[in-house]
């Protein structure tokens, strides 16, 4: 598990990919190496990835062709800046809200206004997950944990104070970014339990794959 408050940034310095799945090698800036252990879970992005080596302040991890598909870790490239969590240790200040890793969506960037104090910027996630976004609720964007500000349909609004547009990657976010979406894990499983309720899946039911219903809202 993890809290969304990332621990540092990271730079792609290298892709391997022998096949459908890919290794990506990740220069860390300001992470402990202890927390870079072989094994241990770290958030890329907002993505749960598995460290398969660690050797001072770079790491190794995979990626599936699942992942690839249903995030935006397919579209880094070397160079790209990843935000960075490594796995909440029992003890540990919860920052943010409980994030899994498991993204639900991708969303994207429809605007971005920037103040004197702060940058707003509005998202459209997809329409599978507009009921899981609520006003004051907690969502995931790229590994950070954010509070929606409004919500209208399939787009929401949140506020980015400068400390946070200094330590994570949204300093570089425009207008048009597809950003990787993971809705508060409370709203998916009263999602899932009302939905339990209404007679449309009991406990053996098919639970809906959030990811694979990344259609666009309708406008």
């Amino acid at each position: 598990m993890f809290t969304g408050i990332v621990s540092a940034l990271g730079t792609i310095v290298e892709i391997h990919a022998p096949d459908a799945d890919r290794r990506i090698l990740v220069a860390t800036n300001g992470l402990d190496p202890a927390r870079l252990r072989p094994g241990d879970s770290i958030a890329v992005h907002g993505v749960c990835l598995t460290v398969k080596e660690a050797f001072g302040n770079r790491f190794a991890a995979d990626i599936s062709r699942e992942t690839l598909a249903c995030t935006t870790l397919g579209e880094r490239g070397v160079g790209a800046i990843v935000n960075l969590e490594p796995a909440l240790a029992l003890g540990e200040p919860l920052g943010g809200h409980l994030v899994s890793g498991h993204v639900d969506g991708v969303g994207r960037v429809l605007q971005r206004l920037d103040d004197a104090r702060s940058t707003r910027i509005c998202v459209e996630a997809p329409q599978a997950l507009a009921a899981f976004i609520a006003p004051k609720g907690s969502i995931c964007i790229d590994g950070v944990s954010l509070t929606v500000n409004e919500v209208e349909e399939c787009r929401f609004g949140v506020n980015l104070i400068p400390h946070t547009l200094a330590v994570t990657s949204f300093g570089r976010l425009q207008p048009a970014a597809r950003v990787n979406l993971e809705v508060d894990i409370l709203a998916r499983y009263v999602g899932r339990y009302l939905e339990a309720r209404q007679g449309n899946g009991g406990i053996n039911g098919d639970i809906p794959d959030f990811r694979k219903e990344n259609q666009e809202c309708p406008h």
